[in-house]
Order: C-alpha cells, then sequence, then structure tokens
C-alpha cells in the first residue's frame, strides 16, 4: 500500500508548462535517425540523419536527409528549411549539437561563429534549447516522431542508392504530411501555415548565405596564419597577436577584434604558402628583389667592369645567392666612391682576379685603382748562376 501511494503522488510531480507559440516568432530543429543509403561501389549500408524543421504556431514541418551532423551539413539543411519556407522566423530553437553551440550552458551558450553569422545574415535569433532538456523543444521533437511515422516507415522496404534520390523521395511524401487535415484542428499543417506564420514571418535576404568557416589563430613569427594546412601572410605588424580567419570557399578573410586585417584566395594546396610583398618589412621585400638578372643590371649602371665582376662571382658559387650580399656590397661601394673609381678598380680586381667585395674595397682604400692604366707588373730578370735559363735546353 505505501508503494501504490508514492506511485500515486510521483504522478502529481510530472507536470508541464503549456507553451503558447505566436505566430511567425520560432522555428525549432532538430535531427532524428534517418534510413541507410547503400554505396553502389561497395555495396555497404551507408547511414544518414534526418534534419526536421517545424514552426511553432503552425507545426508546418520540413525534412530532409544528410549523411552527418558537422557544421556544413548543419548549416546546409537551415538554409535550405528557410527558403523552403520561403521566410523567416525571429528565431531558431535548436538543439545543443557541436554546429550549433560551441560550450553548452544552461544559463549563457556560446553560439557556433558560423551559426551565429548564419543567423546574422537572415536578421534572426538563436535561443539553443537547454542541455538535456527536450520539453524545450516539443514542437520539432513530435515533428521528428511524425516525420519517422510517415515518410521513414513508408520508405523502410525501399533501396536507395544517393542521398538525392532519398531526399526526392522524401519531398514527395513531406507534401502529403503538411497538406494533410489535422484531427482536431480539421485544417493542414500548410493551411495553418499560410494563416499564421508566414504573414508574421520576416522576410528572406535576397542573397543565400554563404558558408564560412571560423578560425581563431596567433600570427606566427613569419608573420603568416595557418588554414587548412595552407600557409596565408599578414601584415609583420600582427606577429604574435591573435585574430580570427573567415573561410568560405572561394576567399580567406582574416580580422582582428571584428575589423578585416587582409583577404587572400583560398587556396587548396596544402603545406605551401600564400604571400603578398606589401605585408612584408622592407629589408624582406629588398630580398625578394635580389635575383641574378637584376644584380647585373644594377652592376652595369656603374660601368662594364663592375658588371663582368659580379657576374664572374655568381658564376664561381654553386648558388648565385650565395654571391648576392658579396656583389651588392660591391655595387654599394658607389655611394662612396664614385662610378669612375669603382670601375676601374674592379678591372684592376679583375686582372689580379681578386673576385671578393674585401678586395676591391681594399683597392679602393689604398688608391690602387689608380694605377689600372699601367700594365700588369711582371716578375723581375734575376741573374744568378744557379739559375741556367732557357738557353740551357
Amino acid at each position: 500500500q505505501f508503494c501504490n501511494l508514492i506511485r500515486s503522488y510521483r504522478k502529481t510531480l510530472n507536470y508541464s508548462m503549456r507553451q503558447e507559440h505566436k505566430a511567425g516568432e520560432k522555428v525549432f530543429a532538430d535531427f532524428g535517425e534517418g534510413l541507410k543509403l547503400i554505396d553502389p561501389k561497395t555495396g555497404k549500408a551507408v547511414p544518414t540523419k534526418l534534419f526536421v524543421a517545424a514552426w511553432g504556431a503552425s507545426t508546418f514541418t520540413f525534412a530532409t536527409a544528410v549523411l552527418g551532423e558537422d557544421l556544413a551539413s548543419w548549416i546546409e539543411v537551415n538554409v535550405d528549411a528557410l527558403e523552403h519556407f520561403g521566410c523567416c522566423p525571429k528565431a531558431i530553437v535548436p538543439d545543443n549539437l557541436k554546429a550549433a553551440v560551441s560550450r553548452a550552458c544552461r544559463y549563457e551558450p556560446d553560439l557556433n561563429p558560423t551559426y551565429a553569422e548564419f543567423a546574422r545574415h537572415y536578421g534572426l535569433v538563436i535561443f539553443p534549447a537547454r542541455p538535456h532538456r527536450p520539453k524545450d523543444k516539443p514542437k520539432v521533437e513530435n515533428a521528428v516522431r511524425l516525420a519517422k511515422r510517415w515518410i521513414l516507415a513508408k520508405l523502410r522496404d525501399r533501396i536507395f542508392f544517393s542521398l538525392a534520390e532519398l531526399n526526392e523521395a522524401i519531398f514527395e511524401l513531406l507534401e502529403i504530411l503538411n497538406n494533410r487535415l489535422m484531427k482536431r484542428l480539421k485544417k493542414s499543417r500548410r493551411e495553418l501555415f499560410e494563416v499564421l506564420d508566414k504573414p508574421n514571418a520576416l522576410p528572406l535576404p535576397e542573397k543565400r548565405y554563404e558558408f564560412a568557416e571560423w578560425k581563431k589563430v596567433t600570427v606566427s613569427v613569419d608573420y603568416h596564419v595557418c588554414f587548412d594546412d595552407h600557409y596565408y601572410s599578414v601584415p609583420y605588424t600582427f606577429i604574435h597577436q591573435p585574430l580570427e580567419i573567415r573561410a568560405t570557399n572561394q576567399v580567406i578573410e582574416i580580422l582582428r577584434k571584428g575589423a578585416r586585417v587582409c583577404s587572400h584566395q583560398r587556396s587548396y594546396r596544402q603545406h605551401q604558402y600564400t604571400t603578398k610583398v606589401e605585408h612584408m618589412p622592407r629589408s624582406h621585400q629588398q630580398y625578394l628583389e635580389w635575383t641574378p638578372a637584376r644584380i647585373e643590371s644594377w652592376a652595369g649602371k656603374c660601368g662594364p667592369a663592375v658588371k663582368e665582376l659580379v657576374n664572374k662571382i655568381m658564376q664561381n658559387r654553386k648558388f648565385p645567392e650565395q654571391a648576392y650580399r658579396s656583389c651588392l656590397g660591391i655595387i654599394r661601394l658607389g655611394n662612396r666612391y664614385t662610378p669612375e673609381r669603382l670601375d676601374q678598380a674592379c678591372r684592376r680586381a679583375l686582372a689580379y682576379r681578386v673576385e671578393s667585395y674585401q678586395g676591391v674595397k681594399n683597392i679602393l682604400i689604398r688608391g690602387l685603382d689608380k694605377l689600372s692604366g699601367e700594365e700588369k707588373p711582371r716578375a723581375a730578370s734575376i741573374q744568378h748562376e744557379n739559375i741556367r735559363g732557357s738557353e740551357y735546353y
């Protein structure tokens, strides 16, 4: 008798508050288990998820199948649902899946940045349901149950080889579900939607939302940030600073506190670099300008002997880059000495095979370039009894 009384008492504790749904205000969204596809290549079964969205006032329903609950699929089905409705609610109430909520909290949940941007694009707000509280979204819980009963149950004996084929069959039965008369109200979901929700909903924006991923990054010492294993440059003044990346299929935007720092065309080459010259320090930009042809051109402005010496120095190195600093040092001696003296010094260096910056510098410091017009000195003839000479042979 005691147990009977306790059971009776517990039934009085299971109470629920009735929710009044205003017309055009909320859409409830959730995932349920879907049918399995058959991979035509391997013959293996591929599980799917059934996305369902239902309006609060009319319970007008949208359903579609996807392969998973990842962020890209979640955004795509939300956009498809709004376009199917032809209007936007003032709020969407989703579950606490990772694609919608980055950090679940009873009081202040953190929305996924991409989902938050999606909401801003359509001018609506997101009210995530409390964790483990399905009664916060009873409309979609019931809509998932009805979709399984009136749609998936009728398709369970059919074999589908692609997602498009499955969704085509789902949409046919979805139209029947939305046009069926409800027993209590004697009206269909579509009729209620046209009368209640659609006139009070928000209009769709002109442009469809473009899926974008967000990522927090810190600029490395080489003034690049990484996204999807590709590296993009930012102005070097942002080294070690935290930034945000917004990535679409075509463009990479890099932002700091909501303000755009720069943008790049997206590249899908892994472990490669996309660098803009204007993002580099001046010294690094100058290094990029160092090419064998350009250095020879600079040297040619100082004189033909300077160009010949620079060319010979680069030819004697295994890699031309090894000779860049030496060649630039020779060219910059023209800032301290006249081009005529530098050209004469290089001509003397060529005659004596002095192929270095330090050798040319010593010639100029000691004034040996002024002797460059004289013939190259020959070894003096030595007369000695121990030297036989060519006549001996």
